[in-house]
């Protein structure tokens, strides 16, 4: 298998921005849509979006089922809650303490800047909340992007550890090495954002389908090239 993907990777002319929504419609094709991201409410989200940093889904589900088995999935509860209390429920996602201290310095922006309403948080500008979460404690470009387009239907095009992984190894573009180690988050984000629709929900749908290709096919290791609905692209 890895020999098949490195050998043809290498022959394959690099795929154009413009081919991005042919590589959608052949993922929706394999897959269906997808209901991404999981959770009831826009907070719950939020959360996700924090403790998923660096853990398996799996783990992050067992932490959100604590809160809300203590009825602590509430912006005000979880930042009046002390921080050892925190971390224990919190515990199977992992990194508990690390993301005890961002889930509270979420939280406590939440409630300084928008009183914990998502109302009043969805009024404003993408661009301004995008630079304000990424001043919180503990959120990168990845987080702050997934809460914006999930939680708070943002036209904001995730990239993840997928994203990369899948055109890296279909050669996305030509100003991507074999790595693809010369694109920061930023320039990956813009081949999406120039090429695509600006669209919540075919941003939404997109990067579901990429997750769902990254766990059922395109792993980090033995991927499974002959059976992926894009090896026509190797």
């Amino acid at each position: 298998m890895k020999s098949f993907m490195k050998r043809h990777s290498a022959e394959a002319r690099p795929l154009k921005p413009a081919s991005l929504y042919r590589v959608y419609a052949d993922l929706k094709k394999r897959f269906g849509h997808q209901n991404w991201w999981p959770g009831e409410t826009p907070f719950e989200v939020m959360v996700g979006a924090i403790l998923t940093q660096n853990t398996a889904w799996s783990n992050v589900e067992k932490a959100i089922r604590n809160l809300k088995e203590k009825h602590a999935l509430n912006p005000d509860k979880m930042r009046g809650m002390s921080s050892r209390r925190l971390a224990a429920l919190i515990k199977p996602a992992g990194f508990f303490n690390v993301k005890t201290r961002r889930l509270k310095a979420f939280v406590r922006y939440f409630h300084d800047n928008y009183r914990s309403q998502i109302k009043l948080m969805k009024r404003r500008p993408a661009a301004v909340l995008r630079r304000e979460l990424l001043a919180v404690h503990g959120i990168g470009e990845e987080t702050a992007d997934s809460i914006l387009l999930y939680a708070l239907n943002k036209s904001q095009f995730v990239i993840d550890a997928y994203t990369k992984r899948i055109f890296m190894r279909h050669r996305l573009n030509e100003t991507s090495d074999a790595a693809g180690t010369s694109l920061d988050y930023g320039a990956w984000k813009n081949l999406f954002v120039s090429a695509l629709p600006r669209s919540v929900k075919l941003y939404n749908d997109y990067h579901a389908q990429i997750v769902m290709l990254g766990k059922t096919y395109c792993k980090s290791a033995q991927p499974k090239c002959y059976e992926c609905p894009l090896s026509k692209y190797l």
